[in-house]
């Protein structure tokens, strides 16, 4: 009796349940990423094919579909080189689960396979003067809770010179302010690392973490009390931005994003010198 061959839905479930969680224990960051690379092309090639996403099948996924998609990505969705890269990379590993699981389909996974990365150039990232930190630091309106929530977190990042999602997904238990006095902080690939906090850092989150409570509630919650999500702490930082301009005005010809104040956190030699105002 003859077996018949899995079906696309079937290899992309299992892409996901058994490759990428059960083999390679992949990070939920991972995961949603490609998730939502997958959600994308599906969304496409049912609309390019006049398919419903349900009648894909593995001969509808050939190298030609697959660079309409990149194409679009850019053109249409206005998506930098290092997106379009991200995509690529999530199609690329599970065409290459799909050519174990069906010989058959080799030829077309060397197609896709063979599509390269595109290059890009790399701007050089610029980082602030204390000056700037400090006017940026000072620009919430401490009188009120969101502000107050604003600077505590302006004030981890630019001390441990987390990355935005590292600071999105720490929780109160994870700062220690009695006696290590550090941030316990998860980055890229399950990678932790604890990071001493300055005394005035320790001084603005012992007050803010008293209006906190718990120690597994996000330490940088949203008003409903969820996760403030990266767009979130994007949105806050630009806004302090904006003020601070007010009395900072070296910050008008600048772009601040919280790369930026990871980067400066990397370049300030004496940083552990400056003074927030607790």
């Amino acid at each position: 009796m003859k077996i018949a061959p899995p079906t696309f839905a079937i290899l992309l479930q299992d892409f996901f349940c058994k490759r990428l969680v059960a083999e390679r224990n992949a990070s939920t960051k991972t995961i949603a990423a490609y998730r939502d690379s997958f959600r994308l092309f599906i969304r496409f090639a049912a609309e390019r094919l006049r398919k419903a996403p349900t009648s894909l099948t593995l001969a509808d996924l050939e190298a030609a579909l697959v660079l309409e998609f990149l194409h679009e990505l850019e053109t249409v969705r206005g998506n930098c080189a290092r997106s379009r890269n991200a995509r690529l990379a999530a199609i690329r590993s599970f065409v290459r689960y799909v050519s174990f699981r069906d010989p058959t389909s080799l030829p077309s996974a060397q197609r896709i396979l063979a599509i390269p990365m595109k290059r890009f150039d790399r701007p050089l990232l610029g980082f602030l003067s204390r000056e700037e930190v400090e006017a940026i630091l000072d620009a919430p309106d401490r009188t009120t809770w969101s502000g107050d929530r604003d600077h505590a977190m302006l004030v981890t990042m630019y001390n441990t010179g987390a990355r935005v999602s590292e600071i999105a997904t720490m929780n109160v238990g994870d700062v220690s302010l009695a006696h290590r006095r550090a941030a316990h902080i998860r980055g890229k690939g399950r990678k932790e690392r604890v990071i001493p906090l300055w005394q005035s850092t320790v001084d603005v989150l012992k007050r803010w973490v008293k209006i906190r409570g718990l120690p597994d509630a996000p330490l940088f919650p949203n008003r409903g009390g969820d996760r403030l999500t990266r767009s979130g702490i994007e949105d806050r930082l630009r806004a302090a931005v904006h003020k601070a301009r007010d009395v900072c005005p070296t910050l008008l010809n600048k772009k601040v994003s919280p790369h930026t104040l990871r980067h400066t956190t990397l370049n300030h030699p004496l940083i552990k010198r400056r003074k927030v105002r607790a």
